[in-house]
């Protein structure tokens, strides 16, 4: 019995020895798969999410879940044109390059590498800035668009909120060919929203904030006309009240693929399925924390290939400098 009952430590032994190795080339393996083609490619910069453990950014996330994405690149700073980097999105027309804002001053977009390089201002031809908070890129009559939110209202007292679509610039252009103003109303009055994303097919969607009022996901018609007030179309509701700040929505994106929508908070983002919150099913999201970003006021998200994520902070109290990071945030198959 005493040779047997040795035999059976030595064994258990031996096999903790293997799953031990075993997991320390699990946690130590980066596994963040190829660069898609025409993604900004990040600096030498990663680093592991602090205090959530390699295997929780390693393997895909799955509905009722919450998973910390790994920061790959960043903290870096971004210019002081946009102190207050408020919306972000991946070019698709030049390799390399993200567009984003700040929130109000001038109409115009800068176009940054994923260092923080600044590759061009573009400024937007018959625009306005009132507050704009969020900005896409998706398909449009000409191929690939740029839409630019000016939903912001922290009253909730706007007439209308308006969102300008313009051909995709190249980032040395200077300005940008004239814009189409698309005008909207709120079924329910006015709303503030700091959120926008493009579906595959160009459909315009615009995410209430929650600070003046429930969640809400709103969408223009098809078609919108130029120069003419749409009435948005109430999709679902995400939140049945308003929400406690570090739950309102500052960004949204939807990935290249059209599959995931996501939506952003101060602190975390849910990556819904785009079919189901499409049809008012905001259910089967996929939540990861950002709190490894260290951001100061996150605000904008775009969204790559393979989990890749892009995030835009304001900065700290108006001084600190708007910053970008990447991470990544691996998503089910």
């Amino acid at each position: 019995m005493h040779e047997e009952a040795g035999l059976i430590r030595l064994g258990g032994g031996v096999l903790a020895a293997i799953v031990g190795i075993a997991a320390v080339a699990w946690a130590t393996g980066t596994g963040s798969g190829p660069r898609a083609e025409g993604e900004p490619v990040a600096p030498a910069m990663a680093q592991a999410a602090p205090g959530a453990g390699p295997a929780a950014a390693e393997a895909p996330a799955g509905p009722g879940e919450v998973r910390a994405c790994t920061v790959e690149g960043g903290p870096v700073p971004l210019p002081d044109a946009v102190h207050e980097a408020s919306g972000l999105a991946l070019s698709r027309r030049s390799e390399g390059v993200l567009w984003t804002h700040s929130d109000a001053g001038r109409p115009e977009v800068l176009a940054v590498a994923a260092d923080g390089t600044v590759r061009g201002t573009v400024r937007i031809a018959g625009a306005g800035a009132e507050d704009w908070e969020d900005v896409a890129v998706g398909p449009c009559a000409g191929g690939s668009c740029l839409y630019v939110a000016d939903i912001g209202d922290n009253d909730a007292s706007r007439a209308r909120v308006t969102v300008y679509r313009v051909p995709e610039p190249d980032p040395a252009d200077g300005a940008s060919r004239p814009a189409e103003a698309l005008h909207a109303t709120y079924p329910e009055g006015p709303q503030d929203a700091e959120a926008l994303f493009v579906d595959a097919a160009g459909r315009i969607h615009v995410v209430t904030k929650g600070e003046t009022g429930p969640v809400d996901l709103y969408r223009f018609p098809e078609r919108p006309q130029a120069g003419s007030v749409s009435r948005l179309e109430r999709v679902a509701v995400l939140s049945g009240a308003e929400v406690p700040r570090p739950e309102r929505v500052t960004g949204a994106d939807a990935s290249p693929d059209g599959r995931w929508v996501a939506l952003r908070t101060l602190e975390s983002v849910a990556f819904h399925p785009y079919e189901a919150l499409a049809a008012g099913r905001p259910d089967g999201a996929v939540r990861f924390d950002l709190s490894a970003a260290g951001e100061a006021q996150g605000e904008g998200i775009a969204v790559g290939e393979g989990g890749v994520v892009y995030l835009a902070s304001e900065g700290g109290k108006k001084k600190d400098p708007a910053t970008l990071t990447r991470v990544a945030c691996p998503l089910p198959g």
